[in-house]
């Protein structure tokens, strides 16, 4: 975590969101859909963003930190012209919040240019930097996407295609990858072999395709859901439409059970699960833990609604709109102390008049990190005059750090390790208090198994590092940002 933050973060992030396109025949403006499927996928990422433009193998950028709207205006985009594009936006969890760290990543090598976009984080990333180092290389950002980068460039030289180069880059690293790497003629999209991070495939008309980490990025340019890339598939579009370079690997799928409870917006539909009703789903396992009396039911937003509905659904207590978010306030930076996380609440997240008093609440929210904003919003609602409010959480207590792209902290900043589920309750002015049980997540999803629910259980399905990667990869570029 950074040493800012941003206003009221208690919640996890995702590191980034991807998109790539390709349109041989040019009748698709890829700088423009570029730009509409980032704004459909800001919700993955807000500290930086970037678009990179092919024309004939002429590589064209921008990036820059804030948000999409922000960083792109019509000048921009109407300067770019090309075939191919590719984008991203971040939140950083390996590699500081700087202007150089902004993906995509352009690489120019004795082979060309490689543009690349990666979602996820990788776990050897300093142990393959290191090697990258005596090699040679010098690394220009403190990210570990640079070292795919590198990875690639250096197969490339040594075999006769982009896609072979990738196909034997990828196997040397570990970790978390949903990839899109455009070269002057090629866009391919890799997942990694667990699967960790959404990757999907759409097509616009018959020959243009597009690749993105969720499927609300397709409804944004008008392209038709195709399918999911499969993890440890290599996919790759061009002139000639689109092929599988390297087929699934025979690996039990892990994908990031957070992208249905918190990440991923409601409209997304990832690896065959609706987003919306998953987290509905949850709202009616949490009444059927946990059922309470009371008068309404509310959520935080955004995904406590949509778990609120559902605890709704189930006991058949109404729904009521209560809480407003300002999303305009979500830029700002504070230093963490209680003062101004108490203000920044107040700021972001509002109380409708008049619509709790001499009620008893049930508030639905997605997860607790440290536990002050839950604290907050229930001294809001008494304040209010609520008369009793009973606080259930659509996901199991974060107990372990993911090492896998979502900035979930060390054990020393997770309120469940250090205090039992009625001390959290207590701690957070709830008359009651109760999490999704880990073991009722497969019913969430409607599937036995095949998510990664490490940050619950502990169970972590890849190797993990026994270091902070991002402090490792820090270390390496500090002297250049001193310089700069």
């Amino acid at each position: 975590m950074n040493t800012t933050q941003f206003l009221y973060d208690d919640k996890p992030h995702e590191e980034c969101g991807v998109f790539g396109i390709s349109c041989p025949d040019g009748d698709v403006n890829v700088a423009y859909a570029a730009y509409n499927a980032l704004l459909a996928q800001q919700h993955r990422g807000q500290e930086s963003c970037g678009i990179v433009v092919n024309d004939r193998g002429v590589f064209s950028y921008s990036k820059d930190m804030g948000l999409v709207s922000e960083a792109f205006n019509t000048q921009t985009l109407d300067s770019f012209s090309g075939q191919m594009a590719c984008a991203h936006v971040r939140y950083s969890t390996a590699g500081a919040s700087i202007r150089e760290n902004a993906q995509p990543l352009v690489m120019r090598y004795v082979k060309g240019t490689l543009a690349i976009a990666h979602n996820g984080t990788l776990t050897n990333a300093y142990e393959l930097q290191q090697d990258l180092v005596q090699k040679g290389c010098i690394f220009q950002t403190t990210i570990d996407s640079e070292v795919i980068a590198y990875l690639i460039a250096q197969e490339r030289v040594n075999c006769g295609s982009i896609e072979e180069a990738v196909h034997r880059a990828l196997p040397k690293i570990q970790g978390s990858y949903s990839l899109i790497v455009m070269s002057p003629q090629k866009l391919i999209a890799a997942r990694d072999p667990h699967g960790f991070r959404p990757l999907v495939i759409g097509r616009i008309g018959h020959k243009t395709y597009v690749f993105a980490s969720e499927t609300c990025a397709l409804d944004a340019v008008g392209a038709e859901f195709v399918r999911d890339v499969e993890p440890g598939e290599i996919v790759m579009a061009d002139a000639n439409g689109l092929k599988t370079i390297h087929d699934p690997v025979n690996v039990k799928k892990s994908l990031c059970v957070f992208e249905y409870i918190y990440f991923a917006r409601p409209d997304s539909v990832i690896d065959g699960i609706n987003v919306y009703e998953a987290r509905k789903r949850a709202g009616h396992l949490l009444y059927q833990q946990s059922p309470v009396d009371a008068d309404i039911v509310i959520g935080v937003p955004e995904s406590g609604i949509d778990a609120a509905i559902g605890y709704s659904e189930a006991s058949g207590i109404p729904y009521q709109k209560g809480i407003v978010k300002n999303n305009y306030i979500g830029r700002t930076f504070i230093k963490p102390t209680q003062l101004e996380r108490e203000r920044s609440v107040r700021l972001k997240l509002n109380l409708i008049p008049d619509a709790f008093r001499g009620k008893r609440v049930v508030m639905l929210d997605d997860s607790i990190v440290r536990g002050t904003t839950c604290a907050h919003i229930v001294t809001m609602l008494k304040k209010a005059g609520a008369k009793e409010v009973h606080l259930r959480i659509s996901s199991p207590p974060f107990l372990w750090p993911c090492y896998y792209g979502t900035d979930i902290p060390d054990k020393s900043n997770l309120i469940a390790c250090h205090h039992t589920v009625e001390e959290i309750g207590k701690m957070s002015f709830a008359d009651s208090i109760d999490y999704l049980h880990v073991e009722n997540l497969p019913a969430m999803l409607g599937i036995k198994d095949g998510f990664c629910d490490a940050c619950f259980s502990g169970h972590y399905p890849a190797p993990t590092p026994d270091f902070n990667i991002a402090d490792k990869m820090n270390d390496y570029c500090r002297p250049i940002q001193k310089i700069k």
